[in-house]
């Protein structure tokens, strides 16, 4: 509408130009025009950007997409200068689902948890536990097997995904988020017309990425309140104690990251505290 009918989207929802790994190159590349990306899919391609999936960092998805935004905007062109950032989309912090309790990080030990993405993989490992890799889709059936113990998911998608039949324990906490990037194409921006150019621009900001995130948000957070009405599930708050367990178990991811950003030329020490004061700015650090 803001265009007046000028600019016009052709929707492909299921992976139809290629798979997801893939959309960053098929973006870059022109295959398609806009780009819905998860930077985690190719871990250590965007180590910045990485710094999103360390745990106990964002409690929310809605503050969170605007924080993230803010911070990752000053940053994008260096790590993503093929592309134009335009909206960023964590989902509502997920957390561990189990079929046994899981309270304290050494709980996991010995356990097989399916992760959501490559930096929960290495804290699984961290604890003594083996990751599992299955596509979202065949994640009940392999706790369910056995195969798995654990898997780390947003609330509503256990639902979504049948993975509620199999846990019935689950750890109350803001643990984790993973968060995808609406990008643009490079030269489809630049060729925009200046008039064009600001509607997108208009649209492709902090407070947009909250408003893109909120029906997401709220649709995952609905299935934690079916949790807690449904009487047929465990869900355990940490105790301020047992949360500091978990923080500090984690401590080896943020060395692990400021390896990773510094090797590739990186001020770690200034990027982690802008993360961290863009949070606080928008009261959505845990």
């Amino acid at each position: 509408d803001a265009s007046g009918g000028k600019i016009d989207f052709t929707i492909f929802p299921a992976q139809q130009l290629g798979s997801a790994p893939d959309h960053y190159d098929m973006t870059r590349d022109g295959i398609a025009d806009i780009g819905y990306i998860n930077p985690g899919y190719q871990a250590g391609r965007f180590p910045i950007y990485g710094l999103t999936e360390v745990p106990f960092n964002v409690k929310d998805a809605v503050n969170g997409s605007v924080a993230l935004h803010k911070w990752y905007a000053n940053y994008a062109e260096q790590e993503m200068p093929e592309v134009k950032l335009c909206l960023v989309n964590p989902h509502d912090p997920g957390t561990i689902h189990s079929k046994m309790p899981v309270r304290v990080p050494e709980d996991i030990n010995g356990h097989a948890v399916r992760p959501a993405h490559a930096t929960m993989a290495r804290f699984v490992n961290l604890l003594g536990g083996a990751s599992v890799q299955v596509p979202a889709p065949e994640a009940r059936e392999a706790i369910a097997k056995g195969t798995a113990d654990a898997i780390t998911f947003p609330w509503n998608s256990i639902y979504i995904f049948g993975i509620d039949q199999e846990t019935k324990y689950h750890l109350d906490m803001p643990f984790y988020v993973s968060s995808q990037i609406l990008v643009i194409n490079r030269g489809v921006y630049d060729g925009l017309s200046a008039e064009n150019r600001k509607v997108m621009d208009d649209h492709c900001t902090p407070e947009w990425s909250g408003r893109f995130s909120k029906g997401w948000a709220e649709n995952e957070a609905s299935g934690r309140d079916k949790m807690m009405a449904s009487g047929d599930h465990e869900l355990y708050q940490p105790t301020a104690d047992e949360l500091q367990q978990w923080r500090d178990a984690a401590e080896p991811l943020v060395a692990q990251w400021r390896e990773s950003v510094t090797a590739k030329g990186g001020d770690a020490d200034a990027i982690y505290k802008a993360f961290i004061d863009a949070l606080e700015a928008e009261n959505a650090k845990y």
